[in-house]
């Protein structure tokens, strides 16, 4: 898919705020007045929002719709890897986290099963949230959002934008009563603040599985539910929670040196690698002779022609690029590894 198709960057990302902050802020006013029904309302009406843009700004692109539908349901040059990546990331730090907290004399009864999420926003059990909000926010911000910035920044500072703008995004929702963020809040300045912090790395990290497994965003759903679930299936003690931001920094530390050309390669450079793999000939058409046809002849082709004859075979021509047959748009560029080094 062209990357100038993904035009909107600005439109996306002020829409996809602005109006989940509008519905979220007298959706949070509802909830401290114990009306459950119109805070819960509020509260999906946001979360749904961004994907009500991406539908809006694509309503009439079929290739786009075509683009992102394939995206979520096509797996066929996904490797198991990326999967694999994608599922235990989150799991796995949060796991490591655990165990290093033990050491600083935390409780191993960390690692037993909760029995239940400990929050919830009005009607919407912990649970709901848990599941639905990652399925529901990347079908709208990894379809859209993420290559709209792509298109024009490389991959490194698309993710510091995305982590910048969907930190500010959540804000809100601290302001919900009984919301995951209101207790990370309650929790004091330090937990506070990890919540933003801890977006850089983990936004550095999925979009990384994005881009190696085909941009498939089905892969950012399960990174996501992971993050999401990963401190509420176990005992999670809040200060290992920012334990598992160091995690996360590290295991980041050494994705960007190891994909430093990934992550740092501007788009216009990625065009121009894509550009080189095409096959080599001239900007114009040639059209070769029979073998006893004199060079002057051969010279006599025109240049209009957008194809190449291939003696004793009329009906094997290969289309090539001419000043009539243009080159089409660079697109995004497309994993050149199909599994990790």
């Amino acid at each position: 898919m062209p990357c100038h198709r993904y035009d909107r960057p600005l439109t996306f990302y002020l829409l996809a705020t602005l109006v989940p902050w509008a519905l979220w802020v007298p959706g949070a006013w509802f909830s401290h007045q114990d009306q459950a029904g119109p805070a819960s309302l509020l509260a999906l009406s946001g979360l749904f929002a961004p994907l009500g843009v991406v539908w809006w700004l694509t309503r009439h692109d079929r290739a786009l719709q075509r683009d992102m539908w394939r995206r979520v349901w096509d797996f066929r040059r996904v490797h198991p890897v990326w999967t694999a990546l994608a599922v235990g990331l989150m799991p796995g730090a949060v796991l490591v986290a655990t165990g290093i907290s033990l050491f600083f004399g935390y409780s191993p009864e960390q690692f037993l099963w909760r029995g239940g999420a400990t929050f919830g926003i009005g009607l919407l059990s912990g649970w709901t949230v848990l599941i639905l909000a990652p399925v529901v926010e990347e079908l709208a911000w990894h379809s859209y959002g993420t290559d709209t910035l792509r298109s024009r920044f490389s991959l490194f500072t698309t993710s510091l934008i995305f982590a910048v703008v969907w930190a500010l995004w959540h804000a809100p929702l601290a302001l919900f009563a009984g919301s995951s963020q209101e207790q990370t809040v309650a929790e004091g300045w330090i937990h506070a603040l990890n919540f933003p912090v801890s977006m850089l790395p983990f936004v550095l990290l999925m979009n990384w599985i994005y881009v190696r497994g085909d941009r498939n965003i089905t892969l950012t759903i399960l990174v996501h539910l992971g993050a999401n679930l990963s401190t509420q299936v176990l005992a999670t003690h809040p200060d290992t929670e920012v334990i598992a931001t160091g995690v996360l920094l590290v295991i980041t530390a050494v994705v960007l040196w190891h994909e430093r050309e990934l992550f740092f390669t501007p788009p216009t450079r990625q065009a121009g690698r894509s550009s080189s793999s095409l096959p080599a000939g001239p900007s114009s058409s040639t059209q070769i002779a029979p073998s006893g046809a004199s060079a002057s002849a051969r010279m006599r082709a025109p240049i209009s022609h957008s194809s190449t004859t291939v003696a004793g075979s009329p009906s094997s021509t290969r289309t090539i690029f001419s000043p009539d047959n243009p080159p089409r748009r660079a697109e995004f560029d497309q994993p050149s590894k199909s599994s990790p080094e």
